[in-house]
């Protein structure tokens, strides 16, 4: 496709109201083998004694079933993941009968601590009452049978499948007294245990209690209101720890990964205020160290432009510290809009008004990088198809396993080097 033709039908950051604005370049939206019911089942994943049983089609349900037998946290062929695979006269009548028959036998062969009901497409539309179902096989055995709701033609990617999922956990808590841990909920990528963050906690004496998605039980999710405070590690644990916030009283940090040193700063006072305990020496030492770094480097970011992709940091925040540090963003690629107030927004709309379009489809965004030519390209693309138009790739995937002002550190070193290499192929004009 031609460039020119390809920008006329982008738009500025400035004439979106609402992320469904937000132009996609081709006409099918890609989210591949990405939906709702991928993410339910990353997110039973690591609750060890749970059951996932996939209600719909053979073709939904060999697909978990096949992702599933390879993966030891699911227990192989015999494991963990389970399906009711609905017929003509399933879809035709309603799956009540066999719901309920299939349940009868998976209780006599796995006696599950709790059951993610999980729904797709198929159920969805035939209109079956899955959440009263999943009411009445509750009171009957005694266990937590929770629905999570997965039709895809609502969504563009598996995210909500692993948020709902979460947040259908919470009716599994029970009102406990409080003690000195925290929960971890929204644990995406990486191992939290390696991060900054739960080094300075298990360092001040903080236990750790919950850690959901990434690794808990049910006796532990029953349990997790007796944390002193929740740590949310991506926007996915949102509702639920709001949903703790008002039931238990139980407090929430939004600790997603962020770039800007000050916000990482402040939301270690934040996280170690609601603990009542003192802030640890070592984070005033990071964060003087990530304030000199983030100096050092302004002069080397300072005028290159770039095309942001898919990062694992937080798309708004990033974007506004690189336009803070005198980067220029010519096109973000996102599949979200936080709102016209948001503070972020407003640091980019002041200096730039960037191209934005939805992630996800890099083919027909390399009929553009001749018109926009940016120095940098943030995300996923192929470095020598980057190299041959002068433009050097950021990477930043080890960011993934980072939290705290390790984020900050780790991302500045990128960019840096990846500047330096834009000048190198522009031959230093930059």
């Amino acid at each position: 496709m031609d460039g020119k033709k390809l920008q006329n039908r982008m738009k500025h950051l400035s004439e979106i109201t609402l992320a469904k604005e937000i132009p996609q370049l081709t006409h099918a939206i890609f989210p591949g083998t990405h939906c709702p019911l991928m993410g339910a089942m990353m997110a039973v994943r690591g609750i060890a004694d749970a059951l996932l049983l996939v209600i719909g089609t053979d073709e939904c349900t060999y697909y978990t079933k096949q992702s599933t037998i390879h993966n030891e946290n699911f227990g192989g062929l015999d494991g963990r993941c389970v399906s009711l695979v609905l017929g003509q006269h399933d879809v035709t009548f309603g799956c009540k009968n066999t719901l309920y028959d299939t349940f009868e036998e998976l209780m006599q062969e796995y006696q599950p601590k709790a059951v993610f009901l999980v729904t797709t497409c198929v159920v969805e539309v035939i209109g079956d009452d899955v959440d009263s179902m999943s009411d009445e096989l509750s009171e009957k055995y005694g266990i937590p049978i929770l629905p999570v709701h997965t039709e895809h033609f609502k969504t563009e990617n598996h995210l909500p499948g692993v948020k709902d999922t979460i947040t259908a956990c919470f009716e599994m808590m029970e009102d406990v007294p409080k003690n000195n841990t925290v929960n971890v909920i929204g644990q995406r990528l990486g191992n939290f245990p390696e991060t900054e963050l739960h080094r300075l906690l298990v360092q001040s004496g903080v236990e750790m209690g919950m850690m959901l998605p990434s690794g808990t039980s049910v006796e532990q999710i029953k349990q997790a209101a007796s944390a002193k405070v929740n740590i949310v590690v991506h926007p996915i644990g949102l509702p639920l720890a709001q949903k703790m916030e008002k039931a238990f009283g139980t407090p929430y940090v939004l600790f997603d990964k962020y770039v800007s040193p000050q916000k990482i700063y402040t939301l270690y006072q934040q996280l170690f205020d609601y603990l009542q305990i003192p802030l640890p020496a070592e984070v005033e030492n990071l964060y003087q160290q990530a304030l000199e770094v983030t100096e050092n480097a302004r002069e080397t970011l300072q005028g290159m432009s770039y095309i942001y992709g898919n990062t694992p940091i937080d798309c708004y925040e990033y974007n506004a510290f690189m336009v803070e540090m005198g980067m220029e963003p010519k096109l973000i690629q996102t599949v979200e809009y936080p709102g016209e107030n948001d503070a972020n927004l407003q640091m980019i709309l002041k200096r730039y008004d960037p191209y934005v379009v939805k992630t996800a489809n890099i083919a027909p965004l390399q009929a553009v990088y001749d018109v926009l030519k940016p120095n940098l390209y943030l995300g996923h693309e192929y470095a020598d198809r980057l190299q041959k138009k002068k433009i050097a790739l950021v990477q930043s995937d080890g960011l993934s396993s980072m939290l705290g002002m390790e984020v900050c550190l780790a991302a500045i070193k990128a960019l840096t080097i990846a500047a330096n290499h834009a000048r190198t192929l522009q031959g230093g004009t930059v």
